[in-house]
């Protein structure tokens, strides 16, 4: 890696140009020098201003070419038009960063300005952040280059967001939760560096503990799903994604110039990469601050301790929502709460210690919990009652936690009055994971255990890739360059047998008939029953224009069938031009599942899996994930459809042959990645038979850009 391209001289940079700086207060090219200042920045500044003169004590330079020494980073902060002029001397000073502060580029429509600069600063060997952002802050050399708050907290949580606002927001905010940050950096509209350049460092990074990043659009979303994967094994990334609905899609594009892709497919991929999806922002600043300051659990085993059962039951069915599995064992129950709970409480869990305890029965509880082995994480709740002393309870979870706090990961969420929330916030002060609402402290917890289970599965998971080799690519491109020459942006479905061949799928026989005696030694040497399908690149939809026949049983059939299609075809478009009829053999039922594959927006290449029939047309029941998949990925976008069981089998049927399947899924994805003429592949339905017996694709479209697009060996 080059000097100019080491993401860490943004991070980290010796020193600092701030090319717009000002003597005036209400400038925000004076509060970032002032920031960078009081932050204690251990490089050198340079304030850049044609007027000259010391600003606040630092001497300025008409121009950054001025300057002697070398430049590491660059901010940027002059109006849009003198911009692209700033970018041409960073240039010529062979600076390695810049970071755009100004507004007024891609957001607004003007893409030709925000490309000149890209274009300039890699032509140098520069890289871009911005424009449109708030800059950006590193702890690890105490730099505050934004026109944010000046008061920082320093910690293990990185935030990375592309709304400025809310990023300078974001700031202030984790000032008051007690949320220490490692970075901040504000990426606006992504013209060149974006959030998988931004992972790299982070990741690297060992004050960083847990990522967060605030998503409106996304951009080069294949590197971004690499990125995430690699990030994920070591630490915890949590999203907030915008632009979920369609207005809010709109509102997205016109704030930073980028497209909201299909929000299904987005949360399916971050799920895919081990990223954790917050609904809201207070959501995702829990789990930041929790995970950056919570241990790990080493197993399963939650326990509930409280002094109310509605509190309690209100807790269990939050763990069921957040994936917290409660211990039920009752010997072990019994071993560890029998002596530390009243006759009349239950040690069931939710373990109840009842309306009357005290603040010594929750410390004994606790103790006894955070203790024994085989509870692995705790969730304390609690009702402020007339015999439970507040200030005790206070001093009684602020040991506890001090005492036992690092061994297991604990929440405790207590509902009350004024002393309550006094209690709260003193808790919260000294660090304890305290929560208002029991949902908030068990929704903290079910982050944690997906972080706990991601990393295990990383750890025992054998990376069981595809071999693309399996599908015979140049056969199918050749079958592409003969469409090509057609004419045609489809395949004729004797053309999307040849890819499914080629790619050695389960296919139905089938022959293209070109006349009555040719249909009827077909189906012959096929054998009945067959079907029939009408062969037209004018005909698309078949079925409309009387062009299928199903089920024919014998030689008559047979011809009687053909001579309805054919005339049912010249009658639905007199000028058509027909290649014949298809014979394919009828495959027996079984259960219709549909896989499809698409170019996302966002992400390139995705596929899509799903029960056929009413299971796709209606409910919508289907599933996505990035190229390249691996078989565990294929198994676990299988598993994601709510009709899943019908696959294992229900009320005495055997299992389906879901290894068939996902044999299938991979094969249409390794078509897709390595053709990119083909925008669109749909295999419906694919049929699964019992487990051994195999799968079978009956139905296959493919569609092809408008425009040769050439190869991909990605």
């Amino acid at each position: 890696m080059s000097e100019h391209s080491n993401i860490q001289f943004l991070f980290e940079p010796r020193s600092v140009a701030i090319i717009g700086a000002s003597a005036s207060e209400d400038k925000i090219g004076y509060k970032i020098q002032r920031n960078i200042m009081d932050g204690g920045y251990r490089g050198t500044i340079y304030p850049i201003n044609p007027k000259g003169g010391d600003i606040l004590g630092v001497p300025s330079y008409p121009s950054i070419l001025d300057i002697e020494g070398d430049v590491d980073l660059a901010t940027i902060v002059i109006p849009a038009k003198y911009v692209v002029r700033a970018v041409e001397e960073c240039a010529q000073k062979k600076v390695k960063f810049l970071s755009i502060i100004t507004s007024g580029f891609s957001e607004v429509g003007n893409w030709a300005e925000e490309h000149k600069i890209v274009e300039l600063a890699h032509a140098n060997g520069m890289r871009v952040l911005g424009p449109n952002i708030f800059g950006i802050y590193s702890a690890e050399t105490s730099l505050n280059a934004t026109f944010g708050p000046a008061d920082i907290k320093r910690g293990g949580v990185a935030i990375i967001t592309q709304s400025g606002a809310l990023g300078i927001a974001m700031i202030g905010k984790t000032k008051i939760e007690n949320i220490g940050l490692s970075a901040i950096v504000s990426v606006g509209n992504k013209s060149d560096l974006d959030e998988a350049d931004l992972l790299q460092y982070l990741n690297r990074d060992e004050s960083t503990k847990v990522i967060l990043m605030y998503i409106e659009g996304v951009k080069n979303g294949e590197r971004l799903v690499e990125a995430l994967k690699r990030v994920t094994k070591k630490k915890p990334v949590i999203a907030i994604k915008s632009g979920r609905s369609k207005r809010g899609a709109m509102a997205a594009a016109s704030h930073t110039g980028s497209l909201a892709g299909a929000d299904e497919i987005f949360d399916a991929v971050m799920k895919q990469c081990g990223v954790a999806r917050a609904e809201t922002i207070e959501e995702a600043l829990n789990w930041c601050k929790f995970l950056s300051t919570s241990p790990a659990p080493k197993g399963e085993n939650a326990v509930i301790i409280t002094n109310g059962g509605g509190i309690g039951v209100l807790a269990a069915d939050a763990c069921e929502k957040y994936g917290v599995n409660l211990a039920d064992d009752p010997e072990t129950m019994k071993e560890i709460f029998d002596e530390v709970t009243p006759d009349f409480g239950s040690i069931k869990n939710p373990v109840d210690i009842t309306g009357q305890a005290m603040a010594q029965d929750y410390e004994i509880c606790l103790e006894a919990a955070f203790k024994h082995p085989a509870v692995d994480s705790i969730i304390c709740l609690g009702c402020e009652t007339a015999v439970l002393d507040v200030e005790r309870l206070t001093e009684s979870l602020e040991k506890v936690h001090r005492e036992h706090g690092a061994s297991k990961p604990a929440v405790l969420s207590f509902f009350g009055g004024q002393d309550t929330e006094n209690s709260i916030v003193h808790l919260r002060s000294r660090s304890v994971p305290i929560f208002l609402d029991v949902y908030d402290a068990v929704s903290c917890l079910g982050a944690n255990y997906r972080n706990y289970r991601n990393l295990k599965d990383a750890q025992a998971k054998v990376e069981d890739v595809f071999d693309p080799r399996v599908v015979d690519i140049e056969r199918i491109k050749g079958v592409i360059a003969k469409v090509r020459a057609a004419g045609r942006t489809f395949l004729l479905a004797p053309e999307a047998q040849e890819v499914m061949v080629a790619a050695k799928m389960p296919m139905p026989q089938s022959k293209l008939a070109r006349n009555l005696d040719e249909a009827v030694q077909f189906a012959e040497a096929i054998g009945y029953p067959v079907v029939m399908k009408i062969v037209s690149k004018d005909i698309i939809h078949k079925s409309d224009a009387g062009g299928v026949a199903l089920d024919l049983l014998n030689k008559g059939e047979v011809m009687d069938a053909y001579e309805a299609i054919m005339h049912n075809a010249r009658a639905y478009d007199p000028a058509a031009v027909i290649d014949g009829v298809e014979v394919v053999e009828m495959v027996k039922s079984g259960t219709e599942t549909i896989i499809g594959a698409r170019r996302d927006e966002s992400f390139g290449p995705v596929v899509m899996f799903g029960l056929g029939g009413i299971y796709v047309e209606v409910m919508k029941d289907i599933a996505f994930r990035a190229l390249p998949l691996n078989r565990a990925e294929a198994m676990e976008m299988i598993k994601d459809i709510r009709s899943y069981p019908l696959l294992l089998g229900v009320r005495g049927e055997a299992r389906k042959d879901i290894e068939g399947v996902i044999e299938c899924i991979l094969k249409v994805g390794t078509i897709l990645q390595y053709c990119e003429d083909i925008t669109d592949i749909e295999v419906n339905p694919l049929v699964a038979y019992d487990q051994g017996d195999g799968v079978r694709a009956v139905d296959v479209r493919i569609l092809l850009s408008k425009s040769a697009k050439g190869d991909h060996h990605g």
